[in-house]
């Protein structure tokens, strides 16, 4: 199983080692990550395998929104089921 993690902020030192060190240390693997700043917005999207977590999903995406609202981002987590299902044509 896998899911998508967005994060949109204001760019500062330490996102991405932030949602990722969150994400090593409930066996959530980074697969693929794009990220881009746009003058002073950070945006950052992730895939991740969550196949492994050592928490439940909706704990591990809870954590991840609560480490976002401290450093001031928007945190999202959407299990790939849900992403796909939005995105069908």
């Amino acid at each position: 199983m896998r899911a998508v993690v967005a994060v949109i902020g204001k760019d500062t030192v330490g996102i991405l080692a932030k949602v990722s060190g969150i994400c090593a240390e409930h066996k959530a693997n980074v697969m693929d990550v794009t990220q881009t700043i746009m003058q002073d917005l950070f945006a950052m999207t992730m895939l991740i395998e969550i196949t492994d977590l050592t928490i439940e999903y909706i704990h591990f995406a809870d954590k991840l929104k609560k480490a976002g609202e401290e450093m001031g981002l928007q945190i999202h987590v959407m299990h790939e089921d849900i992403f796909n299902s939005m995105h069908k044509i």
